[in-house]
């Protein structure tokens, strides 16, 4: 069956998309274990994930020559036949300057593991208006980098702690060791408010809306929420804002936003679930984005070793810490 164009193209020579041929892929153990509508997407990058379901719903996209469901696991020696799709084609490579910036931001790497300290206002990916994310910029920044891919993801806003796998095999170990709950992350967020609850797991479902203009909002609701709970607690005071250590034990969207907001607490800087009238004081003593920081994270590997990654605190952060303390003492 010969997939039809999408919306907007203009035909066989439209140039907003590309002709791809069939192509047949041998899998090897590299690749083995990684479900096949995961597999499509990085074989067919642009096509949306709808289209690529319903490749896979039609049968066009066979196994060893049969049909399989999205949620088949690839097997070392299988052959994967993917069909003709239209492929938007790319925009502009980023910069060179740009790609070659996000390498200074690498903490750790050896043969299977790229660790960096994210800065903040670049997205892990590309996507939904965003031309290149950290992925992207990696990727130009280095030929031997094509195939890196995200362990996990953080907010556009937040920075810190971000790991990504060079290897397919360090991949799937790493997603089987989130699945175990054996990954233990800490975030540092600085909050509206005195904390005077002591140490405290919030354990309120999350639900995820979907607004008008495409923006994921993420609200507590107990009927349709999916199950959420992070430990917080009090690092420091900093004079009407409180310094927090949040270690998620679940991975939702907004997480740790949503839960300190549901408490009364607001993470400084946030606009979507803040205190707007906090945050635009803060943003005339320096504070200009989410203060939100990925400060650790730590998994064992496979031969039982802990790795364990830090990230110092943003300059930007750090640097309104002290403009608070300054505000202290000239207070008293």
């Amino acid at each position: 069956m010969q997939e039809k164009p999408p919306q907007g193209a203009t035909g066989p020579d439209s140039a907003e998309y590309t002709a791809t041929k069939v192509r047949k892929v041998d899998i090897d153990s590299e690749r083995s274990g990684q479900r096949i509508d995961n597999f499509l997407r990085t074989e067919l990058p642009g096509v949306p994930k709808g289209r690529i379901y319903n490749l896979l719903r039609r049968g066009e996209v066979r196994v060893n020559g049969g049909r399989i469901k999205a949620e088949y696991k690839l097997q070392d020696g299988d052959m994967v036949r993917i069909p003709p799709v239209r492929i938007r084609e790319e925009g502009a490579p980023p910069s060179g300057k740009k790609a070659s910036a996000m390498l200074e931001h690498v903490i750790f790497e050896d043969k299977r593991l790229l660790v960096i300290n994210k800065p903040t206002g670049v997205a892990v990916h590309g996507g939904s208006g965003i031309s290149h994310g950290v992925i992207e910029l990696l990727r130009h920044a280095r030929s031997d980098l094509k195939d890196l891919a995200l362990v996990h993801r953080i907010d556009r806003e937040t920075s810190g702690c971000l790991v990504m796998a060079k290897r397919r095999s360090a991949l799937r170990e790493l997603h089987e060791r989130f699945r175990e709950g054996r990954v233990e992350k800490n975030y540092m967020a600085l909050v509206v408010g005195k904390w005077q609850l002591g140490e405290q797991l919030i354990d309120a479902p999350l639900w995820v809306q979907n607004r008008e203009n495409g923006e994921r909002h993420v609200v507590v609701n107990s009927k349709n929420g999916k199950s959420a709970q992070t430990e917080v607690s009090l690092s420091r005071l900093y004079g009407d804002y409180s310094l927090m250590q949040c270690a998620p034990r679940t991975g939702r969207t907004h997480q740790i936003r949503v839960h300190l907001d549901h408490l009364e607490f607001p993470i400084l800087g946030d606009y979507r679930y803040g205190d707007d009238e906090a945050n635009d004081k803060a943003k005339k003593l320096g504070l200009r984005r989410l203060f939100l920081h990925a400060q650790s994270i730590a998994f064992p590997d496979e031969s039982g070793n802990e790795h364990h990654f830090t990230a110092p605190l943003a300059e930007d952060l750090d640097k309104f810490l002290g403009q608070c303390v300054k505000r202290k003492r000239r207070s008293r």
